[in-house]
């Protein structure tokens, strides 16, 4: 496995739509444990194949949490519900934060590395990722979304409170 440059904005390729993968082969497992092993490495929850600069259907989110990391190819919103409004972070744009808007509760269709479709349902912070990384497969940037920008210091602020309440 390698870790790869991870595409910072300005960068077209980030703005560019995806191609549908339909090779699930030894390329796409390589390419799924490049991306998996870059993330790890740059502290991530998710990343999308355009953030290592190929422009295929392809994001995983791992939220390290004794759970198996959470692999997409060609993934399809096919139902959400609900509103939240949280703070969001993206590899690509580092040092940018900001609360942004997705659906509270989604369900997702996708494939996994060997072709086979499964389905999946998530709510609040995972929706979140999970959403976030779909946007990036069709070159949506969560700086269009962003409602409001949070500061770092807001940012560590809020961290430092919730660990303070989590303590009580």
């Amino acid at each position: 496995m390698v870790i790869r440059d991870i595409v910072k904005n300005p960068n077209k390729v980030l703005e560019t739509p995806c191609n549908t993968v339909t090779e699930f082969d030894k390329e796409l497992a390589v390419l799924l444990d490049d991306m998996h092993e870059t993330m790890v490495e740059a502290d991530g929850v998710g990343i999308a194949a355009p953030q290592v600069g190929v422009l295929l259907r392809v994001a995983i989110v791992d939220f390290q949490e004794g759970q198996d990391p959470i692999e997409m190819i060609n993934p399809e919103l096919v139902l959400f519900e609900g509103a939240e409004t949280d703070i969001e972070g993206c590899l690509s744009f580092p040092g940018i934060f900001g609360e942004v808007e997705r659906h509270g509760r989604i369900k997702i269709k996708a494939q996994e590395r060997d072709g086979a479709w499964y389905e999946l349902e998530a709510e609040g912070y995972e929706a979140r990722a999970i959403l976030h990384e779909m946007d990036h497969l069709d070159g949506v940037l969560f700086t269009s979304k962003i409602e409001r920008y949070v500061t770092q210091e807001e940012l560590d602020e809020m961290i430092r409170q919730q660990e303070e309440e989590d303590l009580l």
